[in-house]
């Protein structure tokens, strides 16, 4: 596949902004013609699927400006630079920010690149079981988030008819369904 390889000849940051770059690259075509091409250049990331003993799933409702609408999800965010050799460390860190929730374990349910078309993004999901609400939640100033726990099934359920539309959770209750059901 290396026949298929773009050449990056230089590399810039046309924007900055808390979160994100927005990076061009100037690139050398397989066929020999040249280009630039613009993505959104971002840290890796966590995504959590956390269940209760009870084997309910702690939820999230963000308000998502992209969007402009409350989006129902699970806990997620960026991995700092102290977590990048401990992603689980990073997904208990994310999980009690964001909901308050500690787990007695993680288990990794896979890595993917979401949208490789246009950003560099990598999200790392997990499962969090035992979840209790033991931590003091600490949301960052942009976040705005609910938190509320509902029955695994209903999730399920909304995966299919719509209702949950956030990519990452889609991500993970799919995964958990291919590994554990």
């Amino acid at each position: 596949m290396d026949d298929l390889a773009w050449e990056t000849t230089d590399s810039a940051i046309d924007y900055r902004c808390p979160g994100f770059d927005v990076r061009r690259d100037e690139v050398g075509f397989p066929d020999d013609g040249e280009g630039e091409y613009h993505y959104v250049d971002e840290p890796p990331a966590v995504v959590v699927l956390p269940l209760t003993p009870d084997g309910d799933v702690v939820v999230i409702d963000e308000w998502r400006q992209a969007v402009g609408r409350t989006n129902r999800g699970l806990p997620a965010g960026t991995v700092e630079p102290e977590d990048r050799d401990d992603l689980e460390r990073a997904a208990a860190r994310e999980l009690a920010e964001e909901t308050g929730y500690e787990a007695a374990g993680f288990e990794r349910l896979t890595t993917v690149e979401p949208a490789n078309g246009v950003t560099n993004a990598v999200h790392h999901h997990f499962l969090a079981t035992g979840c209790e609400p033991t931590a003091d939640r600490d949301l960052d100033r942009d976040e705005s988030i609910a938190v509320e726990t509902v029955p695994y099934d209903d999730l399920l359920a909304s995966v299919v008819d719509d209702g949950l539309r956030d990519g990452r959770a889609v991500t993970a209750v799919t995964w958990y369904e291919l590994l554990y059901r």
